[in-house]
């Protein structure tokens, strides 16, 4: 099984790389993660913001690996404690089919990404930068897969 997050945006800071990066390297042994950047849609004065989201779910979308189990972060998910995550996991693993993280622009997802994913998870109510998510979840992800692995990463 692989993993694959889809990020709007480009061009991450060097620490949010740096960080990504690491759970990345850490993650390859139990569930490699490959983060693919789509461009962000066009905003600003005179530019239709819908539009924009309409737009950014369209690359979304062509950049959905075919079959794959489709998670999108969405306020509006369910909010997962790190055990509960790891179940998840487990279950993602025993459908044999591969992953897709989704995260969205600046007004979140388009209603077709959100139609089209299997289910949704919320990183809880805290408004974060589209950037430090990513961090995040390749955090959280490391950390359930280090769960099932009885590694001793995770002391709760």
């Amino acid at each position: 099984m692989k993993a694959r997050l889809v990020a709007v945006g480009e061009k991450a800071p060097g620490w949010v790389a740096e960080g990504f990066a690491e759970y990345q390297k850490r993650l390859s042994h139990w569930l490699p993660l490959e983060l693919v950047e789509v461009a962000p849609g066009l905003r600003g004065k005179g530019r239709d913001a819908a539009r924009a989201m309409a737009d950014e779910g369209a690359r979304v979308q062509a950049a959905l690996p075919r079959n794959a189990w489709v998670v999108a972060l969405d306020g509006r998910g369910k909010a997962w404690s790190s055990e509960q995550l790891a179940q998840r996991l487990e279950h993602w693993r025993q459908q044999g089919r591969d992953l897709a993280f989704l995260i969205g622009g600046p007004e979140g997802h388009a209603p077709e990404v959100l139609a089209a994913a299997d289910e949704t998870w919320s990183l809880g109510p805290l408004t974060l930068p589209h950037m430090l998510v990513r961090l995040v979840l390749a955090e959280q992800v490391y950390r359930a897969a280090s769960l099932l692995a009885n590694h001793p990463y995770h002391r709760a």
